[in-house]
Parts: C-alpha cells; structure tokens; sequence
C-alpha cells in the first residue's frame, strides 16, 4: 500500500538583537557558559520583564516577508511547561493572539533543467523567548546547565501541514534562512543552534482526506538531516501501517550518526501547557505609523531578485537561483551590472569560476578579493575582443587574485594576453602556417573541411595565444578558398 506523506514545520530563529527578549543582559552565541544572565533571566523573586522592541520589530519584518496580516493588538502568555534549563519553571511565548497569521513562502524546485514555483502556506509566526542549554557529561549523573541562551528572543515560523515531500521540506527551510539573513533578523546558522527546526510527519492512504497520526521530531539542526528523517520516518510509520499498527503521538529525536529516529516522550496536548496571558507584560499595540517605519526599511527580498533578475536582466532561472543565495552575492551581482551591460556576462562569471574559486577556497563573497569594478573591467576586455574568454578565465583571473591593485588592462598587456586582431598581422602568421602545411591545404580543399581548427590552432601558437581566434577563423577560411 502506497501513502502519502503530509509535513508540517515549525522553525525557531534566534533574533539577533543585541540584549534579550525580557532583560537587558547580552544576546551573544559563543560565550563563557553563565556569564550573559541577570536576576531576570535567573527568575528571582519580584523581578520584572521589559519587552524589547527590537525582537517585535523584527517579528513583524518577517511577517511582511512571508505576506502574513500583523496582529495591531497582541499579548503574551506563560506556557506552564516545565524546562530545567529555564530558571522561572515556565516560558513566555505567544497562543492566541500571534504576532503574524496566515502568510506563505515561495520555493523553487528542480524541474529538470528548470524550476517549478510551489507556494507553502503558514499558520503563523509567534515571539517567545529561548531555553538554556542542558550539556551533559556522558556519566548519566551529572548535567550542567548553562543559562546564556535563556530569554534570548526567538521566532517560531509555523507553517500548515502543506509539504509532500523532503525535498520541499528542505526547499522550505532554505529559503527561510535565506529570508531571515537577507532581513538581517538572525544569521541563519543552523549549527550553532541559532535556527532549527522541529519536523511534523504523519502519512495517509493516497485520496484520503483525514491526517494520519502525527509525529513530531525536535531540533533538526540541518537541512540535510531534516530530509534524512522524513526518508527515515515515511518507512518506519508505513511499515507499522502495513502491519496494521498504530502510530503514536509522540516526540522523537533524529539520530544522525545512523539516520535513525527515536523515542523521547509522548507528545503533551495543549491542555498540559496551561497557557494564560502572562501578568507581567503589558498587551503589544503596534500603531499605522510603527508599521508604516517597519515596511519602510523593509530589504529586496530573494523572490523579488530572482524575478528581477530573469525578467529585467535576461538571467538564466538556474544561475538566479545561486546569484540569490546571499545577500552579499545578489549584491555583488547588482553592483557589477551597474558598470557593464553585459549581465549574463556577470551572471556566468558569478555562478562558474568565481563560485568555483569560493567553493575551492571555502570564502563566502564578502571576503573575495575582486572588487565589482574589477569584474567588470575583465568583462569590458572580453566584450571588446581585446583578450578571449578562455584567457580571461584561465590567464588573467588568477593573475589579478595575486596582484589586487593593478588593473584588467595592465595585467593583460604585460603578459602578454592581449589578441591579435590586426589583419596584415594575422595574415603574415596564416601564411606562415599555410606554407609549412601545404599537404594539408590540399587535403582541407579537396573536403577534409575538419582541419580547419588545426590551422586555427597551428596560428595560435605561431602568436603565442594572442591571436584573435574568431579574426583568425575568418581570415584563414577566405585564405583556404
């Protein structure tokens, strides 16, 4: 029997604000364990919170970013489930009134050489605050407890039940880190626990309306991992279903060593969280006017680029995609086609060997030596036939990685890269050649038409690779007539 697989994600983002959500102590990943705390975060007696007005501003940009309606009046609550690695013995999060509802997020998958759009729709978007972190020793006697992730502001991004597949799993987490670091709300880094995700897998009888049971898997910290348990969980719940077993309602937890999951607890129902609006923060009220600011500094998203850059600019679907990826290389795009109109030009650089060159050399954009205007200058050389493209690449790229400070023009000049192009010049080489291979002049004219590139290359070498091949091509077919 055949089923289908229904997912639902729940994505927690740590904001990036530089203090917490309820307290003004440090929001830095990476430091000594307990050193960014305070009495509010520790959960004293007779303290108080203050809400950060950064962490509902971010909220709402991601809101704006994924389309959802902002709640104008919105409050939070406790949610009375106990963490041991959250002093106070309850969380402060949002339930019925989020700040975002409704909402979707556009992805792109691989349709053969092309990419097909599939719009996955949320149910909300919430603000709460983190827990701590519980390390264990691996005695099974002691755990320690560190407090510096505790009130840390998170958004929790839930999504509907929308997704058939780990590939749209993982194509849905991607382009959310993606949102969230071009909206500069979170760096998006799935292995310093700064974004995860917690997977909700059921499956069905293919054309059957109700959901199957479903099962949740915590903290999937890669999206390669999240689409290893999907893989996992739709042939351990289908084998159960086959044997006409019953899945459980439980929380599991993703082995990744063996690309396993396993049990952890029944899943609580929301009548165990006991939320109720918590005493201690006022209601949020978000006016026209503090809206208005937001949507103002709202950032060109990676959807709107990947649009502008195919309909207005002529790129490749493919190469848009990569050119979207960061922020930091759709701006280096943007930037170098200020300076050439070449912009495919741009784009097959960006996405073939300065990629390559970034991926060999594991540096992200920002670090890259080039400057856009120097990109451009190698472009402008090719366009003008003054060096080839395979120069340009092979030749002239490495040398202005080692030499930064001296210009496309002068480098290809003192190595001698520039081509040939100049007839009478051209004409003597050809000759030349034509002299020395008499007998294949004859075999090229009575219809061995293929030796024409051995001519072609036989000039290349007499110029040193400085002959315009293309000039050359043409001159020697008018010499072979």
């Amino acid at each position: 029997m055949q089923y289908e697989i229904v997912i639902g994600l729940e994505v927690h983002c740590q904001l990036s604000t530089e203090s917490k959500i309820f307290a003004s102590d440090i929001n830095k990943f990476g430091s000594e364990p307990n050193t960014n705390i305070s009495v509010i975060t520790l959960g004293h007696p007779g303290v108080l919170p203050k809400l950060n007005k950064n962490a509902v501003e971010y909220a709402i940009k991601m809101g704006l970013a994924c389309g959802c309606e902002i709640t104008r009046s919105n409050y939070f609550d406790r949610k009375n489930y106990f963490y041991p690695d959250l002093p106070k013995g309850y969380q402060v999060s949002q339930d019925k009134f989020p700040i975002c509802k409704g909402g979707s997020v556009t992805v792109r998958l691989k349709d053969g050489k092309s990419f097909r759009e599939r719009t996955l729709e949320l149910h909300h978007i919430h603000l709460e605050e983190d827990a701590g972190k519980s390390i264990h020793d691996g005695s099974d006697i002691f755990t320690l407890l560190d407090y510096n992730r505790a009130g840390t502001p998170l958004v929790e991004i839930v999504s509907e039940p929308c997704m058939r597949s780990g590939e749209e799993a993982g194509a849905y987490l991607t382009e959310i880190r993606k949102m969230v670091r071009y909206l500069d709300i979170c760096d998006g880094n799935m292995e310093e626990g700064s974004m995860r995700a917690d997977l909700n897998i059921s499956l069905r009888e293919f054309g059957a309306k109700e959901f199957g049971t479903k099962v949740e898997i915590k903290n999937m910290n890669s999206i390669r991992n999240l689409q290893r348990a999907v893989e996992f969980e739709y042939k351990r719940q289908a084998k159960m279903l086959d044997k006409g077993e019953k899945v459980i309602q439980e929380t599991r937890m993703f082995d990744a060593d063996n690309g396993e999951t396993y049990g952890m607890r029944l899943k609580e129902t929301m009548n165990d969280y006991r939320y109720f609006p918590e005493p201690d923060l006022a209601p949020i009220k978000i006016s026209d006017d503090w809206l208005a600011a937001i949507q103002a500094k709202m950032p060109t998203l990676p959807n709107q680029l990947f649009e502008k850059f195919t309909k207005e600019l002529g790129v490749l679907e493919e190469h848009a995609v990569t050119l979207t990826e960061s922020k930091e290389m759709a701006n280096y795009f943007v930037e170098t086609c200020k300076l050439t109109s070449n912009y495919k030009g741009v784009s097959n650089w960006l996405t073939s060997t300065i990629r390559g060159y970034l991926n060999e050399n594991n540096i992200e954009i920002a670090n890259f030596a080039l400057k856009p205007s120097q990109l451009a200058d190698i472009i402008l050389l090719v366009d003008e036939n003054k060096i080839s493209s395979s120069a340009a690449s092979q030749k002239l790229f490495p040398l202005m990685l080692e030499n930064p400070t001296q210009t496309a023009l002068k480098l290809a000049e003192t190595n001698n890269l520039i081509q040939q192009s100049n007839t009478d010049t051209l004409q003597a080489l050809i000759n030349e050649v034509l002299v020395a291979n008499a007998d294949k002049v004859k075999e090229y004219k009575s219809g061995k038409k293929g030796l024409l590139g051995m001519f072609v290359g036989e000039v290349m070498k007499k110029s040193k690779g400085s002959a315009d091949p293309k000039r050359t091509n043409e001159l020697l077919m008018l010499a072979l007539q």
